[in-house]
């Protein structure tokens, strides 16, 4: 009987989805396992090959844990709002609800073709107002709550204000802003209410300030630092700036310790882990006051080495830096403008990264050093960032790399503070342990002696104080979009108001264009319909405003991360109306146990779901505090792009080997017009584009070569292989032990469509295993041992691939089984029966189609997984080497268990041995049992 894997896979896909076979309930006797992809975002192009990869991972490891026994959890759903849609939007006025639902549904055919486990009753999507209802809420408890240092946790904001009420804010340790004044009890119970509502606007986890972003005016919108390539869009490929603007921010940062110290309660990778604790980036050492000559101003810089303080010959502060505008000198004032305008124009990143070129501007003002009052030149340059730290660093150029390039270049002192230490050596960079000279105040002083030592007369003096410091920032949390999560905010007075929970969703309304409005508001601003009445709690046109019951409306709209940031538990109750997750649901679910996708989320949403993970937890609405227990990367699948050479300036085309010179240009072509043997189908590249309509080519033997290589699978690079075509002519359950079979799971591998074929034949092979010809052939008969030991070799081999991830031996694994079953001619059940179950993670629809075939009834998925025995692979037999003399004549095969006096008589009797003997009686016979037998003559 033949392979028809088309139809096999399509009628197994419509049984799966008819009986939802993959439906997980939230009580089970069984012990559970949540297992998670990362959430996809359904683009219009809807998936490639190299797509699949993590999810045919973790369908692998899913299915294969309810062989095991485990109630898994396996969902799956769409991150659906997003930068994309809404470009799509602006570009054809198509609603970005529109292109998104058509982009989910192309995805939904794709995914069911490939046959993954998904519970799809639990599909959720962050775009539908059921779904974001709940992220609005959870904003509103952010808002809603304080960190207290103490407690080193969040709590209501109302238990805040009973403190300021009854002993003011002295003693309080919160995470707040640097400007929040002391106050006692009866001030604040002396201050107005909207006077109230501005301090605590200071304490709040999330608040609206003033802050540096990225802004890229072709968008119209914020960028977050992940959305920006070589200093453009990643998006379009336009112009960022870096601009002030009144945003809304999560206080990330006053759960910086806790993010670094629980990571090692989770079973990430050390790479990624690292990652991370690079991100949070925690510094110990001291805040320094410098005070700014002729002005009442203070700047305060964070060092790591407040040891190093005499070393200090120059201040240098970010251009953004508030003080810059007010202390600046007017003979420097046009200089300083020009600086500022050049530094907007390159992101963050570029500045971090560009250490080659040093840029900077004297402000014409001086600082007075905290010691010894000398002036200290207050320069700017663009290596200091106004969101890390202070915004300012004292240089120290003995004692760092940037610093000390900067100085000699704008020819600046460099006094050297340490004892026998070169510092024209640019390796140099103030090592721990360095004995510090040239100060009576430190001379003789090792490092740790001579940091805690100024540390105590800062803090003597008031001039600073030791400190703690983390790179990791607060993170904007606006952004002037439309197709995002609305904010459940109004304003009374120029002061945020939630919208009361009763109340939400807070829905999207309609607007004309997508674009900012023409005075910079955000898309929103478009809105004819967008403010809120707080009588009849709803919205309400913008022409009813009187700012006494009706109110304007937040105009910007929250980021991608928000709705990502917390939907592996919405999976867990994902129909629930009452609240976001059921706390029976969740307390059964607890977190995810394995979690797989790409590694370009390490700092970015996996921070922030961490942080609000944890929020949660301490407000009480959830019992854990990780999302992820087990973390993998999967890598990149990539493409082997194919390149056309045209001549410089001409629209004609030299074959690859054809080329003579530089004077070509490299341009790529799409793959489907490449032959196995990297032969272009002219005529077809022709009608690709118009603009090669008239090309000629210079071919070889009348065939025009390619170029190859491999880079990233991409839409762009014309490098993209169809899944649905793979499933079309080889199956879905090739394509995924194809996928499984190119290398480690974590490794980038390279796509080969010609390979696919020998998965495909290895299927055949397994079908034919199960057949006699055109008829199904299982016998009932007792298995051969060498059938029972190559069974249960490969459970043992698979079961600790699965466990290990390591699916592409376990690929190779099943072809050396099917291919030494085949050669034992076995059909016996006893090893074909377990077997299907074996494959049934790799290749669910053969598997399901032979357990069927079998004679069981429902669906393989609820078959037991096999049991490995031992007993089978031990071996009773011993192949001996005969040797004579030192040199191997012949092998026999003796029982393990025979004495060494058995083995002699049982060697020396053979045949062969007389033969070799030639009548003469041996010298001396040495018998290693279980190794070899060796006849001296």
């Amino acid at each position: 009987m033949s392979y028809h894997f088309n139809k096999i896979e399509e009628k197994w896909q419509k049984y799966w989805a008819k009986n939802q076979t993959f439906k997980a309930a939230n009580d089970s006797d069984k012990p559970k396992y949540y297992v998670l992809d990362m959430f996809p975002y359904p683009s219009g192009a809807g998936l490639h090959v190299g797509h699949p990869l993590g999810y045919i991972a973790s369908d692998i490891y899913a299915r294969y844990k309810r062989h095991k026994g485990f109630n898994v959890l396996h969902p799956q759903g769409y991150d659906s709002f997003g930068l994309p849609a809404e470009q799509y939007a602006i570009q054809t006025g198509q609603h970005p609800a529109v292109t998104t639902e058509n982009n989910i549904a192309r995805y939904r055919e794709q995914l069911d073709k490939i046959g993954f486990s998904f519970d799809w009753s639990r599909e959720v999507r962050t775009s539908e107002p059921d779904y974001y209802k709940w992220t609005q809420w959870i904003f509103i408890q952010l808002f809603e709550s304080w960190y207290d240092m103490e407690a080193d946790k969040s709590r209501p904001i109302s238990e805040l204000e009973e403190i300021f009420s009854s002993e003011g804010n002295s003693r309080v340790m919160a995470a707040c802003d640097e400007d929040v004044e002391d106050l006692t009890a009866a001030e604040w119970k002396a201050f107005s209410q909207e006077e109230k509502e501005r301090i605590l606007l200071k304490y709040r986890l999330t608040y609206l300030a003033e802050a540096e972003v990225n802004w890229c005016p072709q968008l119209g919108t914020v960028l977050a630092n992940d959305e920006i390539v070589n200093g453009v869009s990643e998006r379009g490929g336009y112009p960022v700036i870096r601009k002030k603007m009144t945003q809304w921010s999560m206080r990330i940062s006053a759960f910086a310790e806790r993010l670094l110290q629980d990571l090692d309660k989770i079973n990430w990778t050390e790479s990624l882990k690292e990652s991370q604790r690079n991100w949070i980036g925690k510094s110990v050492g001291a805040h320094v006051d410098f005070n700014v000559k002729d002005h009442e101003y203070k700047i305060g810089v964070f060092t790591t080495r407040p040891d190093t303080i005499f070393g200090v010959s120059f201040v240098t502060l970010a251009p953004e830096h508030d003080l810059v505008q007010k202390i600046t000198t007017a003979e420097h004032k046009e200089e300083v403008e020009a600086y500022i305008q050049a530094s907007a124009k390159r992101s963050e990143r570029e500045r971090m990264a560009d250490v080659k070129t040093i840029t900077g501007v004297f402000t014409g003002a001086y600082a007075e050093h905290p010691f010894t009052g000398e002036p200290v030149p207050i320069w700017i340059g663009d290596y200091v960032l106004a969101g890390y730290g202070t915004g300012a660093v004292m240089a120290v150029p003995c004692g760092d790399q940037r610093d000390y390039d900067f100085a000699r270049h704008f020819e600046l002192p460099i006094p050297n503070i340490f004892e026998n230490v070169d510092i024209s050596q640019e390796a140099f960079s103030g090592k721990e342990g360095t004995v510090i000279a040239n100060s009576d105040f430190l001379s003789g002083l090792e490092y740790k002696e001579a940091l805690n030592k100024v540390i105590l007369e800062l803090e003597k003096t008031g001039a600073g104080y030791g400190k703690t410091n983390y790179r990791l920032r607060d993170a904007v949390f606006s952004r002037q979009r439309y197709w995002g999560e609305p904010f459940p905010v109004y304003y009374v007075d120029g002061l945020p108001k939630m919208i009361e929970k009763e109340h939400l969703p807070l829905r999207l309304p309609e607007v004309e264009k997508y674009l900012p409005t023409e005075t910079g508001e955000p898309p929103l601003g478009n809105a004819s319909e967008w403010a809120w009445d707080t009588t009849n709690n709803k919205v309400v046109v913008n022409s009813e405003i009187d700012h006494k019951t009706v109110f304007p409306l937040e105009l910007n709209t929250m980021p991608g991360w928000a709705g990502s940031s917390w939907y592996l538990f919405r999976y867990m109750d994902a129909r629930n109306t009452d609240r976001f997750v059921s706390e029976e649901a969740q307390k059964y679910w607890e977190n995810v146990d394995l979690y797989i996708g790409g590694s370009e989320h390490a700092t970015g949403h996996l921070l922030y779901s961490r942080f609000w993970t944890k929020f949660l937890h301490d407000r009480g609405w959830l019992s854990v505090e990780e999302p992820f227990k087990k973390l993998i990367n999967q890598g990149m699948i990539l493409g082997t792009s194919a390149f056309v050479y045209r001549l410089e300036g001409e629209n004609v085309f030299v074959s690859k080997n054809q080329i003579k010179g530089n004077n070509v240009q490299p341009i790529h072509a799409d793959v489907s017009l490449v032959n196995a043997s990297d032969e272009l189908d002219i005529e077809g590249f022709k009608n690709w584009r118009p603009e090669f309509a008239d090309a000629k080519f210079i071919t070889e033997d009348g065939k025009y070569i390619v170029g190859r290589e491999v880079e990233k699978m991409s839409k762009s690079k014309y490098n993209v292989v169809n899944p649905d075509e793979i499933c079309q002519d080889y199956g879905a359950d090739t394509l995924r032990m194809y996928e499984m079979f190119l290398g480690p799971l974590e490794q980038a591998k390279p796509w080969n469509t010609a390979g696919i074929t020998g998965v495909h034949n290895f299927l055949k092979k397994l079908w034919k295993l199960y057949h006699n010809g055109e008829e199904f052939s299982v016998s009932n008969d007792k298995p051969s041992a060498d059938s029972l030991k190559t069974l249960h070799k490969t459970i043992k081999k698979v079961t600790e691939d699965i466990e290990d991830f390591s699916f592409n031996t376990s690929v190779s694994t099943f072809m050396i089984c099917v291919n030494e079953l085949t050669a034992q001619k076995c059909n016996s059940r006893e090893i074909l029966e377990p077997l299907a179950v074996l494959i049934a993670p790799y290749a669910p629809h053969i598997a399901e189609e032979l357990w069927e075939k079998l004679g069981n009834s429902g669906s393989i998925t609820t078959a037991a997984y096999p049991q490995f025995e031992e007993k089978y692979l031990v071996e009773s037999m011993k192949n001996y080497p005969i040797s004579f003399n030192g040199k191997m004549r012949f092998t026999m095969e003796l029982p393990l268990d025979m004495s060494k006096d058995e083995i002699e008589k049982t060697v020396l009797g053979d045949e062969r041995t007389q033969q070799q003997l030639d009548g003469r009686t041996p010298k001396k016979v040495i018998v290693v049992p279980g190794k070899i037998v060796n006849i001296v003559g």
